[in-house]
């Protein structure tokens, strides 16, 4: 009866599977907060590039409008 607890309990030491899935996961959740991070700031200039890109692509002139520290929507003239 000692012998098969003392091989199960080798055998745990020695699988590695679980760490591996908690590695895994942590790396994961690290990229998924640096992701959201990045959105988060970069949000408005994206925000504003994507207007500016549609103005042009109509043929017209973007002026982007800048109030603050409140972001205010440009305009599109042609």
């Amino acid at each position: 009866m000692r012998s098969f607890f003392s091989n199960l309990a080798s055998r745990f030491r020695r699988d590695q599977r679980g760490a591996t899935a908690v590695e895994y996961g942590i790396m994961v959740s690290l990229i998924a907060v640096v992701i959201i991070v990045a959105v988060t700031l970069l949000g408005g200039t994206l925000k504003e590039t994507f207007n500016s890109t549609q103005c042009s692509i109509k043929g017209g002139v973007y002026t982007a409008a800048t109030s603050g520290a409140t972001p205010v929507a440009g305009s599109c003239s042609k």
